[in-house]
């Protein structure tokens, strides 16, 4: 048996490899200092006290039973999941049935435009917007024209602590429907018409379709929608912290706020790190349940 001697690169190839280096230094670099760095420094931070301006002091595992003992931990992990609860369900269900009801009508890109055009605007312009709509007093349109036109007293929508994240989560709904919206029609756009046309001639009625054919057929847009609505729901932060007062609010404190107070009003960062990596944790269980879960409602083409 014979072996073929290898070659030595050229100059070509030894070229090559600088070019590859050179573009992908500095993506390697950013990843480094602005992501790997960080998380492991944070891990390191979260078993410290430290105010960041004295020494640190090794402390444990004391940070993460302080925060399951606290309270306030306790508000935000709850009013997360609330959050989470109102906004995927209904973000998802609505931006749907609005992506279904164009998929038939003309002019789908006047349609796309008008309802993309939140999610490219300016989220703490939308919170801003959004909380000159629901405020009380004097200044809030929602509530001054229901007393004056109908006599309605309306709640107290961004203070009370029962109707602050279902005022959050209408804000939700609204800037990602326009985004939801385009993905859910581009995958019914994927759904030959031979399949819708074959239920057709057997009969079916349009809700059979829907659930016979429609859903199946996206359920991998269903399911990839569905992933980023929960790990944005569990990253809510700049909606809460402008349209609510989440320091004097336990109803409107969020587990991504209660890293901010900690680390950036209170500055203790060991703590801030511990809820932080507490979030890490939960994002990563919440997506692996749901990628375990789609073997039961998420059919792939073979």
């Amino acid at each position: 048996m014979t072996t073929v001697p290898q070659q030595r690169p050229t100059g070509w190839r030894k070229r090559d490899k600088w070019w590859a280096a050179a573009f992908l230094g500095p993506q390697v670099g950013g990843l480094l200092v602005f992501l790997v760095f960080p998380l492991g420094f944070a891990v390191v931070l979260s078993f410290m006290q430290w105010d960041g301006l004295t020494e640190a002091s090794w402390v444990g595992f004391d940070n993460f039973r302080a925060q399951f003992a606290d309270p306030e931990f306790g508000h935000a992990i709850w009013n997360t999941a609330k959050l989470g609860l109102i906004t995927v369900p209904v973000g998802l269900g609505l931006a749907l049935l609005i992506a279904v009801a164009l998929n038939s009508v003309r002019g789908k890109t006047i349609y796309r435009v008008v309802y993309f055009l939140p999610v490219v605007t300016s989220s703490v312009a939308v919170a801003v917007m959004w909380k000159s709509i629901l405020a009380s007093g004097d200044y809030g349109i929602l509530n001054n024209t229901a007393h004056d036109l109908f006599g309605v007293t309306l709640p107290d929508w961004l203070n009370s602590e029962q109707w602050v994240m279902v005022s959050v989560a209408v804000v939700t709904i609204w800037s990602s429907l326009g985004l939801n919206v385009v993905i859910f029609l581009a995958g019914l756009q994927t759904i030959p018409p031979q399949l819708m046309e074959a239920g057709r001639i057997d009969g079916a009625s349009p809700a059979r379709l829907f659930r016979s054919i429609t859903l199946p057929m996206i359920s991998p847009t269903l399911f990839f929608t569905m992933v980023v609505s929960v790990i944005s729901s569990l990253q809510a932060f700049e909606s809460v912290y402008i349209l609510a007062n989440p320091a004097h609010n336990d109803g409107a404190r969020t587990i991504v706020y209660q890293v901010y107070d900690l680390g950036f009003k209170q500055f203790r960062f060991g703590l801030s790190s511990a809820a932080a990596l507490i979030l890490l944790v939960l994002t990563v269980a919440v997506t692996l349940i749901q990628f375990g879960a789609q073997k039961r409602f998420v059919h792939y083409e073979e």
